[in-house]
């Protein structure tokens, strides 16, 4: 974790900006020959958004739309936490939307009508907080299927629009700076960002894994000398090994950094004389650094607990009679960097256009944490109060996402032929995350008087860890549609066919290292003169080669595995038709035909003989690592449209949601969402879904506008996540339920307030919805509760706005509220109820200042209320995070 700012990663964004600049300066410096006189105006939301409005409104099928100026007003920075803003969706972990209280895996992202892959380590779903909202144009989310649309689709399917070729010359540039108030103070480190190495690699090959003294002696034919003993001789060959590891991971405490980015764009248009049509541009960058600091605590809540047992372990009655087998209160410090880059070229001549789109999007995080664990009511009890001891640990990690996307797209308009349409895309994607640094020391405190006396490490195995991890995925996506206008007497149809392809393929591959205190005995390594923060510098050459320190690989054997590889192949063709009567009454429906293909196969680095190729590549594992299926899917939606004043739709659909890549292995990882260590289950299978939805829309002449919609879902086989209780930890895996069901109502409006004080408007939206979800008793097993919400689900979602727009255009606000209701994470076990997250009351405040036609400044409080995140399981907290309030102020200027 540096704090030296990444100037080569924002040389795009600066010379961006500086070309945007004198362009821009040589035209401005014309004008103002012409120009005496700028007219400040403004827009407010109702007249913006109508593009969208109208939008929705034409749809067949029931959609929200979000627009740029909507993302602008709410200040939010990326597509998830503007998402967020849409009816019934709610934000998990800053990265994943629920759509009508439902999960991450029942909804889907594509771009621009592409399937693009997944950065994140743990789902397939595209974590949308990589997508910054400064590339975006609009958003929109399909909460009724269609058949032009994957067939995998739950709560929705959003489709990110990106920003295309401006009709005429533009440029901008803006610059930002912001805090929070929890990272004023953080601890940081110096870190070695590089791959496994050279030495390492090599001697996974030799040793086929095992680095013991015994291996070494036997590989190397060791004997005896004069100065030392084989024995001598195969640790002083470990050490070299150890020692080609980085080791210096001290913390120093010290003030963070403010937040800051740069963002800049240039475009234009021209029209070209050679064909008589138009080309045009637009180039755009951004760069943001941003740091965090939070206190965290995560529990494991002892069975059967007393209602009146102690959350706290200030004193002995607390430690006796704790709530929780352990306690882990732990500092995290978080840096987040993202940088991105957007190149789009386009050329329409008459009714066709074409257009090229590059993306290119990275976000690091870096991120250490200190922790102290103590054990109450563990099978090993200890605690500071009891016992003067505690454990202590200190992890480091660091994950670089990036994605990159290649896509081209085309529209065409044949006016000699009946006005047929056609469009297409064909989008090269890929998605990577590298974790060159992750690293976790285990030390014992010793504290007398309830203060710490020393530090030492412990004389067994995995006093350190440090862990490797590349995961790629690859998505190739082509797809196009046709479409036929007709019209017959009162009838206007269109009629529509079109066909859907994407192969993918992701390979996964985690290495690990563990160091070993081979002496059997307590290693003092900090006798308390120094700060427990250098605690991490303690393996230097000269501990190392003084005492039986040793590393080795720490891969599992056969048959268990820490790598998978998975590929998956989805054909799709699908025909639909769209009918209005007399402009009152419209049919829209189709069939949608789905070939789909998967397999995930879990594998290793153990792998050197024909054996184990037989172990990990049996067919019967790869058979039940697969899914092949096909099967149509059927959509049918009526809409009565009563003029420009309201809609009535009513729609049914048959959809499906598969499990997820990684959850067909039995590969354990850590999921980010619940930090819990979670295992995949081999014979997950697909849970088909019924759904059907009723919305009543109201239009007015002034923008106003308001909906209300019923909504049904019924879920065969639903996939669950259920805990496991170890004694100082949870983990978690998967099953299919028997049944599921959700079922709700939706309300949203936009609504003037001039009648009450000028320029003040209101708009927002709330979701009220039940769900349950169903356990046979053959899988419940110990479960705390076999019929029970699902996991995901929110009961309500809430989102209100208050806007005001000054007459004179040159000030806007608005002030933001969201909240959703507690939510299962997992289901608990008998003893212990379900885990539920505990509602986030998020207020944010926005204010933009226009004081000329070009400049913009905008300014950003977000989570006035200071809440923090909570989990509870027997309504006492399990897990918890500071969140802080922070601000932010951004200028921008447009050329």
């Amino acid at each position: 974790m540096n704090s030296q700012p990444s100037l080569k990663k924002i040389a795009l964004a600066v010379s961006m900006a500086i070309l945007a600049t004198s362009n821009a300066a040589l035209a401005q410096e014309q004008d103002d020959k012409v120009l005496d006189e700028v007219v400040t105006t403004g827009s407010r939301l109702q007249g913006s958004a109508s593009a969208v409005i109208e939008e929705r409104k034409n749809q067949a099928f029931v959609a929200d739309i979000l627009g740029a100026e909507q993302l602008s007003r709410t200040g939010d920075s990326d597509a998830a936490s503007a998402l967020r803003r849409v009816t019934g969706l709610t934000l998990v972990d800053g990265k994943f939307i629920y759509v009508r209280g439902l999960g991450e895996r029942y909804s889907s992202a594509r771009l621009n009508g592409a399937a693009i892959p997944s950065p994140d380590l743990t789902r397939n779903v595209l974590p949308l907080d990589i997508i910054p909202s400064s590339i975006i144009e609009s958003l929109a989310v399909q909460k009724a299927y269609s058949p032009s649309m994957p067939a995998a689709f739950g709560g929705g399917s959003i489709d990110i629009r990106t920003k295309t070729v401006p009709a005429e010359f533009t440029a901008g540039i803006e610059l930002g700076a912001g805090f929070d108030t929890s990272a004023r103070d953080g601890n940081t480190y110096n870190r070695e960002s590089s791959s496994i190495p050279q030495g390492l690699q090599d001697a996974i090959v030799l040793y086929r894994g095992d680095f013991s003294t015994g291996k070494i002696i036997t590989k190397n034919n060791l004997v005896d000398s004069e100065t030392a003993t084989r024995s001598q001789q195969a640790i002083a060959i470990n050490n070299q090994l150890l020692e080609s590891l980085p080791r210096n991971f001290a913390l120093q405490e010290e003030s963070l950094d403010p937040a800051y980015n740069v963002k800049a764009h240039i475009g234009n248009s021209i029209d070209e004389e050679w064909l008589g049509g138009t080309l045009g541009f637009l180039l755009s960058a951004s760069y943001d650094n941003s740091w965090d600091a939070a206190d965290k605590r995560t529990a494991v809540i002892a069975q059967n607990i007393d209602e009146n047992c102690a959350t706290e372990l200030n004193t002995l009655e607390d430690a006796a009679a704790s709530c929780f087998n352990t306690v882990k209160d732990s500092t995290t410090t978080t840096q987040n960097e993202r940088y991105n880059g957007v190149l789009n070229v386009g050329y329409k001549l008459g009714a066709h256009q074409v257009s090229y789109t590059n993306l290119y999007l990275a976000d690091n995080e870096d991120e250490s944490e200190v922790s102290l664990l103590q054990a109450p009511a563990g099978s090993t009890v200890y605690t500071i109060v009891s016992t003067g001891r505690a454990n202590r640990s200190h992890e480091f990690n660091y994950e670089e996402r990036v994605l990159k996307v290649s896509q081209f797209v085309g529209k065409h308009t044949f006016l000699d032929y009946a006005g047929l349409g056609a469009d297409w895309q064909y989008t090269r994607s890929h998605a990577s995350t590298d974790i060159p640094t992750n690293v976790e020391f285990k030390f014992r405190d010793d504290y007398q008087a309830g203060q710490l006396f020393s530090s030492s490490i412990t004389g067994d195995d995995n006093r350190v860890l440090f862990s490797y991890t590349n995961m790629d995925d690859r998505v190739n996506s082509y797809g196009g549609n046709l479409s036929l206008p007709l019209t017959l007497g009162d009838f206007d149809l269109e009629f529509k066919a079109g066909y859907d392809f994407s192969d993918r393929a992701r390979t996964y591959n985690t290495s690990s290292f563990a160091v070993n205190n081979e002496t059997g005995s307590q290693i003092v390594i900090n006798d308390g003169s120094q700060s427990p923060l250098t605690n991490g510098a303690y393996l230097t050459d000269a501990f190392i080669e003084g005492q039986r320190i040793l590393v080795d690989f720490n891969e599992p054997t056969a048959p268990d595995a820490d790598d998978y590889l998975a590929a998956q192949k989805v054909a799709a063709g699908y025909g639909m038709f769209d009918v209005f009567y007399k402009g009152t009454w419209r049919v829209s429906g189709g069939l949608r035909y789905e070939d789909f293909k998967q397999t995930s196969i879990g594998t290793s680095s153990l792998i050197f003989s024909q054996q184990d190729l037989d172990i990990y590549y049996d067919p019967t594992k790869i058979e039940a690592g697969s899914i092949l299926a096909d099967d149509l899917y059927p959509a049918l939606s009526f809409t009565y449209i009563g003029g420009e004043d309201y809609q009535i739709r009513l729609g049914y659909g048959e959809t499906i949601v598969r499990p997820d890549l990684r959850e067909v292995v039995p590969v354990a990882y850590y999921d980010p969402l619940t930090d819990i260590r979670t295992f995949g289950r081999v014979g997950l299978q697909s849970s088909p879904i019924k759904n059907y939805d009723l919305r009543f829309e109201r239009y007015f002449s002034n923008g106003d506008n308001y909906s209300i919609a019923a909504f049904y879902k019924d879920i065969t086989a639903p996939i669950e996540t259920v805990l496991r209780v170890g004694d100082e930890d949870y983990s978690a895996t998967f099953i299919n339920g028997e049944s599921a069901e959700v079922y709700g109502m939706e309300f949203e409006w936009l609504h003037d307030l001039n009648y009450v004080a000028s320029g003040f408007f209101t708009s927002g939206n709330i979701t009220l919805s039940k769900s349950e979800a169903v356990i046979d008793e053959a899988f419940a097993g110990s479960l705390a509760n076999a019929t029970k919400p699902m996991t995901g689900h929110s009961e309500y979602v809430v989102n209100l706005q208050l806007n005001y727009d000054s007459e004179n255009g040159e000030h806007s606000s608005s002030l933001v509220y969201n909240v959703f209701g507690e939510r299962i994470l997992a289901a608990g076990l008998v003893g212990s109820d379900d885990a539920y997250e505990q509602p986030f009351h998020s207020l944010d405040a926005v204010y933009t200042y226009y004081p000329n036609f070009n400049s913009t400044i905008k300014f950003k409080v977000k989570n006035i209320l200071g809440e923090d995140q909570e989990v509870t399981q027997s309504e006492v907290i399990v897990r918890a995070k500071e969140v802080g309030t922070s601000f932010s102020v951004s200028y921008n200027y447009a050329f």
